[in-house]
């Protein structure tokens, strides 16, 4: 018996990487998972890799920002599986610069989009969830945010905005709806090496945001989908309203680390105090 044994969960932005890794992971611990994605054929694959593990998914094809699209995806849910227990919304839109800017660069129309998708159709999945749960006595949601929501940038303006929203829509949510048994809780990952970062990030940059983590390797999708199946299950039954970073320690320390400030010891072999404060990829 798994953790979700008689459970349903909606997954969203669950073609591939962190969102993937989520719906394999509530799947091996015997949930009922509705695998949905803007990219239909991601989504068909992922539910397929389900299937050959024997679990149970359902694959749709769906925009999150449209409220049509997110209502039958819940009735489809509904109708396929009995009801929906659990969701994680995943799904979010991602503008790496030169697209989405700092404030004075920034196009509107990136940042419509994404607070359309990533704000917007977040609020549209949880609308049309809670009913469900509380239908069926309660459930839990996992909604995803970054650290680039709990601090500033030079750039990505919109997406950091959108992701502070974010966690102030799951303590809302969490306050408003925890005693019909509903809890809310959001994740924020630090580097997490997924495809879709993988191709947008160039060896330079990602040498650059290595030397803020703490620990020596960059995150995997795994990494953050056993965190979201505890949040899930009811082994985190009295966490709710909270948001738990997960990158490697990005965001623990003061900016003298990334410059050479960290201890002697962690240095590589061989360099120097000098070297290692100079600014380097």
């Amino acid at each position: 018996m798994g953790r979700f044994e008689g459970k349903v969960a909606v997954v969203t932005g669950a073609g591939a990487g962190i969102g993937k890794a989520c719906a394999l992971a509530i799947a091996r611990e015997g949930g009922r998972v509705v695998v949905a994605d803007i990219d239909g054929s991601a989504a068909i694959a992922c539910t397929a890799q389900i299937a050959a593990e024997a679990g149970h998914a359902l694959a749709l094809d769906i925009d999150i920002a449209d409220a049509q699209a997110v209502a039958a995806l819940f009735e489809t849910a509904e109708r396929h599986f009995g009801g929906v227990d659990l969701l994680v919304n995943n799904a979010s839109a991602m503008h790496l610069t030169p697209h989405d800017r700092a404030i004075l660069d920034l196009d509107l129309a990136v940042w419509d989009q994404t607070m359309a998708t990533n704000l917007r159709g977040t609020l549209l999945c949880c609308r049309q969830a809670i009913p469900r749960m509380i239908a069926r006595g309660g459930g839990a949601i996992v909604n995803m945010s970054s650290c680039q929501g709990l601090s500033g940038d030079t750039a990505q303006t919109s997406y950091a905005a959108s992701k502070a929203a974010m966690n102030m829509l799951s303590a809302s949510l969490a306050t408003q709806y925890g005693h019909a048994q509903i809890r809310c809780n959001a994740v924020a990952p630090g580097l997490i090496m997924t495809e879709r970062l993988l191709a947008k990030l160039d060896e330079c940059m990602q040498r650059h945001l290595r030397r803020h983590q703490l620990l020596p390797r960059v995150g995997r999708p795994e990494d953050v989908a056993t965190l979201v199946a505890f949040l899930l299950s009811d082994d985190a039954a009295f966490i709710t309203g909270q948001v738990v970073c997960i990158d490697g320690g990005m965001l623990a320390h003061v900016p003298t680390y990334a410059d050479g400030g960290n201890s002697r010891a962690a240095r590589p072999s061989g360099e120097t105090a000098e070297a290692a404060a100079s600014p380097r990829c």
